[in-house]
């Protein structure tokens, strides 16, 4: 069964998961910085690849417009640092999501199809923009691979945003 969804406006408290390179990887609470955090299924999702590909493409803008880019998923350490040495990443790279997180950040999971696929429980994608006060401003959970928010236009809408003060919407 499905998780009750965070909402937007409300403060996301700190939540850390061990980090590729080393030392923990932090999001929520009281920040300099903007943050973009990205979920994604892990190693056995070619899809992931596409998009994490794109975002690190767009690194430089996103830090540009004042933003820590936070990417992580339920893959153990191995797995992680696969993907970071197969495709290059440069973006801060978490690993070991748990369950319990998932569920805080309203996460659908899944079940393995096979072992082929993966061995563990995952998490489907999820996006989301926090605050420097540890506010969610934008909440975009998928039940699968197919559908994340375009990354540029993400970007626009957020530099807008920030720009414009505007505040969190779909909270009625």
């Amino acid at each position: 069964m499905p998780t009750p969804k965070p909402v937007a406006g409300t403060v996301l408290e700190p939540m850390s998961f061990s980090r590729i390179g080393g030392g923990d990887l932090t999001i929520g609470g009281v920040r300099e910085n903007w943050t973009l955090l990205v979920v994604y299924r892990g190693r056995h999702c070619p899809r992931c690849k596409k998009y994490l590909g794109i975002l690190d493409g767009m690194r430089a803008q996103w830090t540009e417009a004042g933003f820590d880019i936070a990417v992580v998923s339920a893959d153990p350490m191995e797995k992680a640092e696969a993907d970071r040495k197969e495709f290059g990443w440069s973006f801060d790279l978490g690993f070991g999501l748990t369950e319990a997180q998932m569920a805080v950040l309203g996460l659908y999971v899944t079940e393995p199809l096979s072992s082929a696929e993966t061995d563990r429980r995952f998490a489907e994608p999820g996006t989301f923009v926090i605050r420097p006060d540890g506010s969610l401003l934008l909440v975009a959970i998928s039940n699968g691979p197919s559908a994340r928010p375009e990354l540029a236009e993400l970007l626009d809408g957020m530099i807008f945003t920030k720009e414009n003060d505007r505040p969190p919407r779909g909270t009625v």
